[in-house]
């Protein structure tokens, strides 16, 4: 029988184990929960630093990135900054970042776009107003031209005639910029009259020197002569601006495989690499044209020229310097847009220069038209055939192998080794140099030169005087009033030509100031 003692003994080493085991489990537990209420601790403050990383992350987003992106529009040089910090770009939040940058780009984008459409719409409507409004100073002005005789009246009319002009040209270009029709539509001209034609429009006429190698009858059709009119009266404005006012501009016209060329030459600063890439990429038409991004005030000639390469089908080229030191502009105009035309029935402008390549072509052409006429082909005869065949001869006797290449006056007269006449076999033969009396006895004589429009406008007011004084002194019946017309008659054109050469200060080549 178990004694009392024995089962106290024992209840006391139950009782012993079991607070042992509870008080290893108790500290078990305490345990526990300190390495628990640790991680949390790690838990917290690496939350903490993710929201102060996040936090920073949109500051940054905010302040630096999206404003560099609205920039990067304009300016598509600039870089917009990446992340703050580096390991956040390869984490989610950094690719959710980028997801709202591209779609603030986008959106951007749409908003710029449809911004600047409505911007043009309204530029497009004035200046469709500005324009018909010059056409009709313009038609007003040639209405007073026509019906005043005075010489001076007449050339104030010229000139007011020539500023309107320049500002129908400004017109025109900020409605091709903004997306409108050239305005015009003209017949077919000689490709010559385009360029000279877009010379006139500009205040520096003067310092252009345009050189015609172009074949005689080369023209435009119908539709691309006021483009390239355009085109080339932009590229002559910049290269008048941005050269010294007293250098020339130089304008060589040639044929080319695919068609013809008109390249500008002007002697200025010239342009820098990104300068030239962007003008480049402007004349090329290729991406569409913002008015925001031209600057301020906004400068739309090299867009203008990219609106009309795009819709005619034409190609323009700026990225090589001229071989004076500034810029060389290309204007390739292609066979399709090209025609011909028939010198004799339409030739071109009287001031427009003519053409240095070598007339033996035509030359041949009038001798055979002559023999089958039963005329002889050295003859000069009052028809047109005999003009052409004279006029043929002195030009190719007065050209040279050279582009737009002076002749002195004791040479004028002498055939260039270049553009001699070649025998049956199709080689040229060689020619004795002439003495200036052998060759005048030899030549015919080169054709007179071409009045300037001064001269032309004072002709045109000393013809309209002596018309107005000849029908004036008709009605009069006394015989001394019949007299006197022809004095007056012959007065007129003497003032005229004194205010010709009063107002003639400058010698130009080219087109008129219209």
């Amino acid at each position: 029988m178990i004694e009392i003692p024995d089962l106290a003994t024992g209840g006391l080493a139950v009782g012993m184990l079991s607070a042992l085991a509870l008080g290893g489990g108790l500290l078990r537990a305490q345990r526990q929960q300190a390495r628990q209420r640790a991680e949390i601790d790690a838990l917290r403050r690496q939350l903490e630093g993710a929201l102060e990383a996040f936090t920073a992350e949109v500051e940054h987003l905010a302040t630096q990135r999206v404003p560099a992106a609205a920039r990067q529009l304009a300016h598509p040089h600039l870089a917009v900054p990446g992340p703050l910090h580096p390991q956040t770009a390869r984490a989610p939040l950094g690719l959710a970042l980028e997801h709202v940058l591209a779609g603030l780009h986008t959106e951007l984008a749409a908003q710029h776009t449809r911004i600047d459409a409505a911007a043009q719409a309204g530029m497009r409507g004035a200046t469709r107003e500005i324009q018909a409004g010059l056409y009709r100073l313009q038609d007003s002005l040639r209405g007073l031209q026509q019906k005043y005789d005075d010489p001076e009246l007449t050339q104030t009319l010229f000139q007011l005639d020539h500023e309107n002009e320049q500002s129908l040209r400004r017109a025109q270009v900020a409605a091709v910029v903004c997306g409108a029709w050239v305005g015009l539509a003209r017949e077919e001209s000689h490709l010559v009259d385009a360029v000279t034609g877009g010379q006139a429009r500009l205040a520096g006429y003067h310092r252009v020197r345009v050189h015609n190698h172009l074949a005689a009858g080369t023209g435009l059709v119908s539709h691309a002569v006021e483009p390239v009119a355009i085109i080339v009266a932009e590229l002559l404005d910049n290269a008048l601006r941005h050269s010294a006012p007293d250098t020339d501009v130089v304008v060589n016209l040639e044929h080319v495989h695919h068609g013809a060329c008109v390249t500008v030459d002007d002697a200025g600063l010239g342009m820098t690499q990104d300068e030239r890439a962007r003008a480049q990429r402007l004349v090329a038409g290729s991406e569409p044209i913002l008015l925001t991004e031209l600057g301020d005030p906004p400068r739309m000639g090299l867009a203008a020229i990219g609106q009309l390469t795009r819709q005619f089908d034409l190609s323009v080229d700026v990225s090589s310097p001229s071989p004076y030191g500034g810029v060389r502009a290309v204007l390739r105009v292609d066979s399709h847009l090209l025609s011909r035309i028939d010198p004799d029935e339409r030739p071109p402008a009287a001031s427009a220069p003519r053409s240095t390549r070598p007339a033996a072509r035509d030359e041949d052409a009038v001798d055979s038209r002559d023999e089958a006429s039963g005329g002889s082909p050295d003859k000069t005869s009052d028809g047109p055939s005999g003009e052409t065949s004279a006029v043929s001869r002195g030009e190719a006797s007065s050209t040279s192998h050279g582009y737009g290449a002076e002749h002195d006056d004791d040479t004028s007269g002498a055939v260039s080794g270049h553009h001699a006449p070649r025998d049956s076999g199709g080689l040229p033969q060689r020619r004795r140099r002439t003495t200036p009396a052998a060759a005048a006895s030899d030549v015919p004589a080169p054709r007179p030169a071409v009045r300037r429009p001064e001269r032309a406008a004072a002709a045109l007011g000393a013809l309209q005087a002596g018309t107005a004084a000849a029908r004036s002194a008709a009605d009069e019946s006394t015989g001394g009033a019949s007299t006197a017309v022809p004095e007056a008659a012959h007065a007129a054109p003497q003032r005229a030509e004194a205010a010709a050469n009063d107002t003639d200060q400058t010698d130009h080549e080219g087109g008129t100031a219209r």
